[in-house]
């Protein structure tokens, strides 16, 4: 069971690395500071901001996480205090995007990120669970 273990982390982390880096990236492709006045120079550096710590989490969440599931150091507390931190932050997202969808100008990119952000949650919920039941010492 504990291969389980490494594949779901590994999925849901590759993931969130993946989404980490590719947010790097969303400000200038999505061209996010055209909606905001360019005289408001504090907002522009605050959504910068916001964004290199979001993108930042998530690359190190998803790296910290196959260390503390594929390094033969750490040990059950941590491995579950990181999962279980990593556990709220995508439930988080995913609960967001079922409330407040993002995504809605592109057809089915809504869905695409929602269904993203489910499987990716549920990787890691997963993964606390059979850490917990003490399948992984």
């Amino acid at each position: 069971m504990i291969d389980v273990i490494k594949i779901l982390v590994t999925i849901g982390s590759v993931s969130s690395v993946g989404f980490g880096v590719w947010h790097f990236f969303v400000p200038k492709l999505w061209s996010w500071y055209a909606y905001i006045d360019s005289s408001a120079t504090e907002l522009i550096l605050a959504v910068r901001a916001i964004n290199v710590f979001f993108s930042l989490s998530l690359v190190l969440f998803g790296a910290l996480n196959i260390l503390m599931v594929y390094g033969g150091n750490a040990n059950r507390y941590s491995v579950i205090v990181t999962l279980a931190a990593t556990c709220i932050l995508w439930l988080t997202r995913t609960t967001f995007q079922l409330v407040y969808p993002q995504g809605t100008l592109y057809p089915g990119l809504q869905y695409g990120m929602l269904s993203a952000f489910i499987i990716i949650s549920l990787c890691y919920t997963f993964s606390l669970f059979f850490v917990l039941l003490g399948i992984i010492k």
